[in-house]
């Protein structure tokens, strides 16, 4: 009997366990839950801690009669408590006046996590029960930035959504069109990028402050596309000629992360290009960088504490799809040059690429240089001209778009910068002479 006692208690002690987990999923939510309603009396609410818990662990024990019964217990028994909620909530409403449903639904919501602790996913119920528990405690948090959104932001985030999450991951990966140059899945993304990089620029500036904001949507952008970054910025300057000046500081940023990262690619695609590039790419981008910095403290303190509102679009769909339009003209053109100019078309090709994008052409020379293909003078002088490209694109986008106040110190700042990775490679070449 002693023997037969001890293995029936053997086979029931990960049940218990599973148990305990559903009854603790349950505590969880009732410690927010009762901690809410704490001042009010006994009786006074319609669950607390203790009923919280009490439905988990009725959860767990619904779950364990699965085996025999099958679901209709747990059917049952959320049947006859949603009842019982619904009864309470008509009282409950009646009397004072609060229509809120949120915590019937936890209720329900903790019955079936009970019954997902019961069945062995203790580690999976526990963390919805902390995750549910978190979201009932930030009701005034969310609710306050609710007020916070206005109707144009929630209407460019759907937007938004729709072109992301609905569009973009049912378009084809693949080339099309002429030299099958045309991606639709890059080029749209390329729209998205664009369309979240304006409402991006917008949010932080209602977080941060129109300065703060410009300057940190240059570095952040500038991780993803300098070249989109500079043309959200030109477009907020030209809505909004106030904000020219912190334009510029968010447009240097971009373009000096542009060529930090030009560096952190040369490094991963072919490390054997880093001596001869990773100095002057480095100091190129750190020397933007600081001139962003500068023209923004500079503006900072000549303006004082003014403040600027610049009504900037949250989403602009006409400028993500022309910028789509241009890089697809850009994907086009760049291998109908290799094939027209022949040797030269090396040079031509970077110079085109280099217009609307670098990542892409300094991979391709990269790779190119790594496989044998291009000795490493042409392979230098190709992404320079790149660069140089790129650079004169994004200068005359900001001067077009912008106006002369955003694109006179946007080209005077890139001459600075590029004038100052020239002497490093120069000075580099010499000391290697």
């Amino acid at each position: 009997m002693t023997t037969a006692s001890s293995s029936i208690a053997l086979e029931s002690l990960p049940t218990a366990l599973n148990l305990v987990g559903s009854l603790a999923a349950g505590l969880v939510i009732g410690l927010e839950r009762g901690w809410r309603d704490r001042e009010l009396n006994d009786g006074g609410r319609v669950a607390g801690l203790r009923t919280f818990a009490l439905a988990g662990l009725f959860g767990g024990l619904l779950a364990s009669l699965l085996p025999e019964f099958g679901a209709w217990p747990i059917l049952a028994g959320i049947i006859g408590v949603s009842i019982l909620l619904a009864v309470s909530y008509r009282q409950a409403s009646a009397s004072s006046g609060n229509l809120s449903i949120t915590t019937a639904l936890t209720l329900l919501l903790t019955i079936v996590l009970g019954a997902i602790a019961a069945r062995g996913a203790v580690a999976l119920a526990l963390a919805c029960a902390v995750i549910v528990a978190v979201l009932l405690n930030l009701k005034p948090t969310l609710h306050r930035w609710l007020r916070l959104i206005e109707h144009r932001e929630l209407t460019a985030a759907l937007q938004l959504m729709v072109l992301s999450v609905v569009i973009l991951p049912n378009l084809p990966d693949a080339g099309f069109g002429p030299y099958q140059a045309l991606n639709p899945y890059k080029l749209w993304w390329a729209v998205v990028l664009i369309a979240g990089l304006s409402l991006a620029g917008h949010l932080a500036m209602r977080v941060t402050g129109p300065r703060r904001g410009m300057l940190w949507t240059g570095i952040l952008g500038g991780l993803a596309s300098s070249t989109a970054t500079t043309l959200a910025l030109s477009r907020y300057a030209r809505l909004n000629p106030a904000v020219s000046g912190v334009a510029v500081s968010g447009a240097l940023a971009a373009c000096g992360v542009m060529f930090l990262r030009m560096a952190v690619l040369v490094a991963l695609v072919q490390p054997a290009l880093l001596p001869a590039m990773g100095v002057p790419l480095i100091l190129s981008g750190v020397t933007l960088l600081v001139l962003g910095l500068w023209h923004w403290r500079r503006l900072s303190q000549a303006s004082g504490d003014q403040a600027i509102e610049p009504m900037v679009p949250t989403f602009d769909l006409g400028a993500a799809l022309g910028f789509g339009a241009y890089l697809a003209v850009m994907a086009v053109l760049a291998p109908a040059a290799r094939q027209w100019l022949g040797s030269g078309g090396v040079y031509a090709l970077a110079s085109l690429s280099g217009l609307a994008d670098v990542d892409a052409i300094v991979i391709s020379l990269a790779r190119l240089h790594g496989d044998g293909g291009l000795p490493l003078v042409t392979t230098i002088a190709a992404i320079c001209l790149a660069t140089l490209a790129n650079m004169v694109s994004k200068g005359a986008m900001a001067w077009i778009t912008g106006g002369k106040a955003m694109g006179g110190p946007v080209v005077k700042g890139y001459a600075v910068g590029m004038a100052v990775g020239v002497g490093a490679a120069a000075a580099m070449l010499a000391l290697g002479a």
